[in-house]
């Protein structure tokens, strides 16, 4: 075998099978290669906690005697005591030692053990397989796609089996079944045999004789088939994939066969020993597919888009089990989806429990077991790992793409969403997308309910409360004490003395687009380095307190800017613009080294809005898209988990999103038009989608039962979380700018022993917020309480509202039914305490004229009011007050208490003799909305005043005309409402006793019981005059109220500043517009709609009950275009008893301390268990020692 003659004409030689044979044999006996390193995924023994070097820092940082104690233990690599783990038998983990790093090549899997069958092998020779043309292997490059070939191969499986091994590359050898199979290179496939050459087809017929001839002698022997001739095959190249339809090949020309003697290497046995000469040779097989099972989508999951399918869709699968499947005898109908595969974990790892630092916390989205891989036959599809910096891989049709260990994704793989407790089975797919189309989220068209809404500043007790960046920063993260903001500059700040504790400059032509705090060796080393991204796709490792840089990775994520950083336990994900995310695992020290590669890169889709990380999960939104992908550190898992994004198309885009420790299985995700959609974990449904605002949602967190909102606006927003509708609890005005982003700080209880929510505004300010809402909580608390320290009393009042259209009081006289209104209403009135006028256009606001010289004449300040005041404000004062001495002196003394005018607004208030005692802190103020605010022809009168310890405030206003001006009517209300007017009230136990909301009383809101009337110009939509006047006359006034601008505006717009009042259902007819002197709608040119502009509201803040509106009419006075409405109120005012309310008020400290402590452990312990990973018992522990040292 080793003379020239009998070498190949390549020259290379050729040998028995028989050699080749034993060659196999041996490598079965001498494979000692040692065992490969337990997976990243499962728990693995840390160090032994060592103490962590104290950072060289001018200020002493830790000199409290607990210094010299024993550092915490280190957290475990992965939660470990709810993995199902296999260490059964026979089946080895050999597997689980490969690299699955895109940057390090991993050794080729170790061959299965094959059981060899008791046959002779043939007297035959063959050449040694040769490589095929480079061009078709290595990375993916220019637009040479990461996948080459689309048709899922099935590598050979770790576990020992009873199956054959087979070499990818070709078909099987009939005549011999080897012992073991070679081993081959990680770097190049297996190639395909050469050419046959006449010499061997000579061969080939003395072998066929020879067999022929012993072939009856020993009937053991199997017959040889037909070998193929290789010279009639046309050479194979690599394969390139595209995108579009590839032609097919021409046909090769046909060549003279040279020998009917074929190779037993390319076709199946033959019937009989003998071969046909005149028959053509067979093609060479192509490559087998394996069976695919066409799986079961559950109709709970519901999809709206198509996006990333699996690399075998459902569809292609069913078509393919038809063409192939079928035709060899499958059963009818679609198989069963196989069992999902597991993975393993090491059993030396498990089987020794205590010599490993404590666990982290379950994974509950990952089943190890690993038992059944190869009869699954589900294999994670990957690009080919690299030894150096993953290349930008091309997205392919949509997909999002892994960089990770070779294998495939079967059609049906979608990964098994689990519970937090305890695993689901799989969730099959839904192969009836039909069915999700029809089935509609539920939008809950209720609003947050804004009654009980707190304006006061949440600012943090202790520390500093706010910190000025001083240069344009974006982006930020807060860790116990030390928050770090990026941008041209990398700062840190201690937000307790508000120090500065570093400074980088990033460089020219450089910012920081994304930081994050880096995991500590153990807790108490969380917080000292930072990870900052850069926007040339650059990472950099910071040391806090020696303000030095201990680590970099350039061209980490090439030249793309890098967005989002995510923390998962001891690993941290990062994301770039390109859609390429990184896995950083921990090194042996238990945390993430830049020193190292990623441990695993996946493609995730461009024009990311928002992200977070869920669980085990990664929720990723691109506009009103959200995909879930699953990241792991082996990439055995299925990445992406869900085939089609989550979309809700009666919402914007998504801009951010929380989780509420308080509600596990929810996702909560805040979109561009202020709506917030809920999302489920076990199923991914949409439960609910929430309008809370008209503007951007620009972040979003969440402490206990709140979740933070911050807006586009510069407000932010706490909504309670615990009742439906959801409740507004407070809304005040954060930055002047746009809140960039909200945190939740779940270390600072721990760290700090406080519950802090920090903010960063586009006005570059940092300011650090009070999570737990004490004063929102002691506030609410009292007011709850009062009736175990106030006495209460009852008083009427009655309001009249009327715009006079410019009349005077000679007018009332010329008509009887006029002339009677007012002694008509005060004797029906009951002889009430308060008596509120509150008239619109006492002056005629058309007067050209007398309007400019309103506006440009300078008013008089000096006199007393009578001389102040124009004579048809005094022509009706004198009026009301001769009135009341006529028809109202059997009732009691009037007092005039106040008289406010303001350009055709006139408000006067009228009170007994003996409340007048009663009253204190009279205030007036007035607010101009006419030609933007610098005229009073539009606009309102202000009057607050307390009566014992309650404070009253009444407004009458008078807002924008037009059947179109809505929004002007609006804005008018939303300044009239937030305008800071009066004085406030600087003592804290009036504050609270008197005024609600956190309010001091400087805006009206801040008042126990507000009163608004006036003439709000508020229209009837979409309906013409002629069908509002006949509604009218057929008294189907409900029909017209469905229209009303105003109630409309209440239902639907949830920052009409009026959903706070209450208004008593309407029964009366609309009170404009009149022809003056007649009871006709308006008639003239411009024949206007009829509507109830007219109208009486109230607030009640202190409690519901504490006003009751006993009647709301209108009243016929033909003077005026518009008819005067009046309405009968009771209101309940209190007197503070201090004693009672001293006693009170320690008992709801009390209450509060008790309740911070159950929240601030449960606090604790949600951040060693989840955040840092160690296991309840350690964790508890830890608290323990914790507290006791303070």
């Amino acid at each position: 075998m080793t003379s020239r003659e009998k070498d190949g004409p390549d020259g290379s030689s050729i040998r028995p099978v028989s050699s080749l044979l034993a060659q196999f044999e041996h490598l079965s006996k001498s494979d000692t290669s040692p065992p490969s390193a337990p997976s990243s995924r499962t728990a693995s023994p840390a160090l032994a906690p060592a103490r962590a070097p104290k950072p060289a820092r001018l200020r002493d940082r830790d000199a409290s005697p607990g210094a010299a104690r024993e550092p915490p233990p280190v957290p475990a690599l992965r939660p470990k005591d709810k993995l199902q783990v296999n260490v059964t038998g026979s089946t080895p983990a050999a597997h689980v030692g490969l690299s699955t790093s895109p940057t390090r090549p991993h050794p080729p899997p170790p061959p299965p053990a094959i059981s060899p069958r008791s046959e002779h092998p043939p007297s035959l020779t063959v050449e040694p397989p040769h490589s095929p043309p480079k061009r078709g292997v290595g990375l993916p490059t220019g637009d040479r796609p990461a996948f080459v070939d689309a048709e899922p191969t099935k590598p050979a499986s770790p576990a020992a089996t009873s199956k054959q091994f087979k070499i990818p590359s070709r078909p099987w050898t009939p005549a011999t079944e080897p012992k073991t199979s070679p081993r081959l290179t990680a770097s190049r496939p297996p190639s395909p045999p050469p050419p046959r050459r006449s010499a061997e087809l000579r061969r080939d017929r003395e072998l066929k004789e020879v067999i022929g001839n012993t072939g009856n002698n020993n009937s053991n022997s199997r017959p040889v088939p037909p070998p193929v001739n290789r010279a009639e095959k046309p050479l194979i190249g690599a394969a390139r994939f595209t995108l579009f339809s590839r032609p097919a090949p021409p046909p090769p020309e046909p060549q003279p066969r040279v020998s009917d003697a074929v190779s037993p290497f390319s076709s199946p046995p033959r019937r009989s020993n003998t071969f046909d000469d005149d028959e053509m040779p067979p093609a060479l097989p192509t490559r087998p597919t394996p069976p695919l099972e066409r799986p079961q989508r559950h109709k709970a999951y519901q999809a709206a888009d198509p996006f990333d399918p699996p690399p075998v869709h459902p569809s292609t699968a069913a078509r393919r089990l038809e063409r192939n499947g079928m035709a060899n005898g499958a059963a009818e109908g679609p198989p069963a989806l196989p069992a999902r595969p597991h993975s393993y974990i090491e059993p030396s790892r498990v089987s020794h429990p205590s010599a490993v630092p404590p666990p982290r916390p379950p994974r509950p989205a990952i089943n190890t077991n690993h038992a059944n891989e190869a009869a699954a036959a589900q294999h994670r599809m990957a690009s080919t790992p690299t030894t150096q910096a993953p290349p930008t891989i091309p997205r392919l049709n949509g997909r999002s793409l892994t960089m990770g260990p070779p294998g495939r994704i079967m059609a049906g793989d979608l990964r098994t969403p689990m519970s937090a407790v305890t695993p689901h089975e799989p969730r099959p797919f839904d192969t009836h997308p039909a069915k999700h189309e029809a089935a509609a989220t539920p939008v809950t068209t209720a609003y947050p309910d804004t009654s009980r809404t707190n304006r006061s500043k949440p600012f943090i007790t202790k520390g500093v409360h706010e910190i000025a960046t001083n240069y344009d920063s974006r982006m930020f993260d807060v860790c116990g004490s030390v928050v770090c903001t990026t941008g041209t500059y990398t700062r840190a700040w201690n937000v307790v003395d508000g120090e500065l504790m570093m400074s980088l400059a990033m460089g020219e032509g450089l910012k920081g687009t994304a930081v994050i705090f880096r995991p500590g060796e153990n807790v108490d080393e969380e917080g000292k380095r930072v990870w900052i991204g850069n926007n040339n796709g650059e990472l950099l490792e910071a040391d806090v307190l020696s303000q030095s840089i201990t680590g970099q990775k350039p061209n980490a994520h090439g030249r793309y800017e890098i967005i989002k950083m995510y923390r998962h336990y001891n690993e941290l994900w990062t994301l770039d613009e390109s859609g390429t995310l990184h896995v950083w695992g921990p090194d042996e020290r238990g945390v993430p080294n830049l020193a190292h590669n990623p441990a695993q890169s996946f493609r995730v889709p461009k024009g990311h809005t928002f992200s977070q990380v869920v669980g085990d999960e990664l929720w990723h939104a691109t506009g009103k898209e959200i995909r879930v992908f699953l990241p792991t550190l082996d990439g055995r898992e299925q990445f992406q988990v869900l085939i089609r994004p989550l979309v809700q198309d009666t919402a914007g885009d998504v801009t951010s999103g929380t989780t509420l420790a308080s509600e596990p299985g929810k996702v909560y995700f805040g979109h561009s038009d202020g709506k917030v959609s809920v999302y489920s974990t076990r199923d991914y449904s949409c439960l609910s989608v929430m309008n809370v605002s008209q503007y951007k949602i620009n972040s979003l967190t969440g402490t206990g039962h709140h979740m933070w909102a911050g807006f586009n606006t510069g407000r932010m927003s706490v909504f309670d979380m615990s009742q439906t509708p959801w409740t507004l609890k407070k809304d005040w005005q954060a930055h002047k700018n746009p809140v960039m982003r909200v945190v939740a700080d779940r270390s600072s209880f721990y760290a700090l022993d406080r519950c802090q929510v920090v903010s960063l505004g586009a006005d570059n300010m940092v300011r650090l917020w009070d999570g737990l809402l004490q004063e929102d909580w002691l506030e609410s608390e009292m007011k709850l309480r009062d009736v175990e320290y106030c006495t209460f009393d009852t008083i009427k009042a009655m309001i009249l509202t009327w715009n006079a259209g410019a009349s005077t009081p000679h007018s009332l006289r010329y008509s009887k039914s006029d002339a009677s209104f007012i002694q008509d209403l005060l004797q029906s009135s009951g002889s009430p305490d308060i008596i509120v006028f509150g008239f619109q256009e006492l002056v005629d606001l058309e007067d050209k004229t007398a309007t400019a010289k309103r506006l440009f004449k300078p008013k008089k300040k000096e006199g007393t009011d009578q001389e102040r005041m124009s004579h048809q404000y005094r022509d009706w004062r004198n009026f009301l007050v001769q009135s009341l001495d006529d028809y109202m002196s059997s009732g009691g003394l009037y007092h005039i208490l106040c008289t406010a005018p303001l350009v055709g607004l006139f408000t006067c208030i009228f009170v007994k003799a003996d409340l007048r005692e009663r009253i204190t802190n009279l205030s007036t103020a007035e607010v101009k909305r006419g030609m933007g605010g610098l005229h009073g022809n539009k606009g309102a009168i202000v009057v607050r005043f307390m009566v014992d310890d309650t404070s009253l405030c009444f407004i009458n206003c008078h807002l924008a005309a037009g059947q179109s001006q809505a929004t002007a009517r609006h804005n008018d209300i939303a300044a009239i409402l937030e305008a800071t007017l009066l004085p406030p009230l600087r003592d804290p136990t009036t504050r609270i006793d008197s005024f609600v909301g956190g309010g001091d009383g400087s805006m009206i809101l801040d008042h126990e019981l507000c009163l608004l009337n006036g003439d709000l110009n508020y229209r009837i939509d979409t309906m013409s005059r002629d069908t509002v006047v006949a509604a009218v006359k057929a008294g189907n006034l409900a029909k017209l109220l469905d229209r009303d601008q105003l109630l409309v505006a209440k239902r639907r717009n949830p920052a009409f500043r009026l959903r706070a009042f209450e208004e008593r259902p309407i029964e009366f007819a609309p009170t404009y517009k009149y022809d003056v002197g007649t009871d006709n709608y308006d008639t003239s040119e411009k024949r206007r709609s009829p509507a109830w502009c007219d109208r009486l509201l109230y607030r009640c803040g202190a409690g519901r009950g504490r006003i009751e509106q006993l009647d709301y009419r209108r009243h016929e006075v033909r003077v005026s275009d518009h008819r005067p409405v009046s309405g009968r109120f009771k209101f309940q005012v209190k007197r503070v008893d201090p004693k009672r309310r001293a006693k009170a008020w320690m008992e709801c400290l009390q209450g509060w301390e008790d309740l911070r402590a159950e929240r601030g452990e449960g606090e604790r312990m949600y951040y060693l268990t989840k955040i840092i990973g160690y296991d309840k018992a350690t964790a508890q522990r830890l608290i323990a020692e914790r507290t006791s040292r303070r």
